[in-house]
């Protein structure tokens, strides 16, 4: 299988930081958040090889790409104009082949055990095109909630309203199947969102996989400090400390 990270975003809301840092660079505990990623990504041989794009600040992260360990199994490519989440996939179309994509957003902080959800994904109910790891947020109203049936299928999204039916929410990490990936290429123009123009023509049709570790979007300063607190890691691999719960 192979992945894409999508690492290209400025970080407003994390302003001063990113005003020098790329977001996807942003340290917890000394370490990027892309180094996280890529440990994930490659430690278990689950993934061969992953495609980072980039466009805010991007020399910062070719040159941290270019001194990693992995660095031979990672690949970039630059975007002059961002291009989405969906139209960074419609793009590299021809990276993927004819397999499924993990695909997942740089800037949340997670130790995701990529080997069980890969195995999750291969056990989805029968129609199920993607599968989306989910997580239970402390804040639902700056998140897409979603709600599921007894299958764990998502059957209803809400996305970042004021008084959302619970706190289930999509990580934005997920398994893509070439179905997927032909019906984003089938969209008209070089922009595309995935969570808005691609998830939800998917209702009904997507396995919802709870994490069973930590997991943080790392949106705004607020939440950086938090991660800082909560989630503790060695130099080489992450771990999570007895307060792994909060997300």
């Amino acid at each position: 299988m192979r992945a894409l990270l999508l690492a290209a975003g400025i970080g407003s809301r994390l302003r001063p930081i990113t005003e020098t840092v790329p977001k996807c660079l942003v340290p917890i505990h000394g370490r990027p958040l892309l180094d996280y990623w890529l440990d994930i990504l490659f430690s278990g041989g689950t993934v061969e090889r992953a495609l980072v794009n980039t466009h805010y600040l991007h020399r910062q992260v070719e040159t941290h790409i270019a001194q990693s360990p992995w660095q031979e199994n990672v690949d970039l490519v630059y975007e002059p104009e961002l291009l989405g989440t969906g139209g960074t996939i419609k793009a590299n179309r021809l990276y993927f082949g004819d397999g499924d994509a993990f695909v997942a957003h740089a800037d949340n902080l997670t130790d995701l055990d990529i080997a069980a959800f890969l195995a999750a994904h291969g056990r989805r109910p029968a129609g199920c095109a993607i599968s989306m790891l989910t997580f239970e947020t402390d804040d639902p109203r700056s998140c897409g909630i979603i709600e599921l049936d007894r299958n764990g299928v998502v059957r209803k999204f809400h996305e970042k309203v004021e008084n959302p039916p619970g706190n289930v929410a999509n990580a934005a990490v997920y398994i893509l199947t070439p179905e997927v990936i032909d019906r984003i290429c089938a969209l008209d123009g070089p922009f595309i969102d995935l969570s808005t123009q691609v998830i939800p023509q998917f209702t009904g049709r997507i396995f919802a996989v709870p994490t069973t570790g930590y997991h943080r979007d790392i949106g705004n300063v607020e939440s950086l400090a938090r991660a800082h607190a909560e989630f503790v890691a060695s130099p080489s691999q992450p771990q999570r400390d007895t307060a792994r719960g909060a997300r």
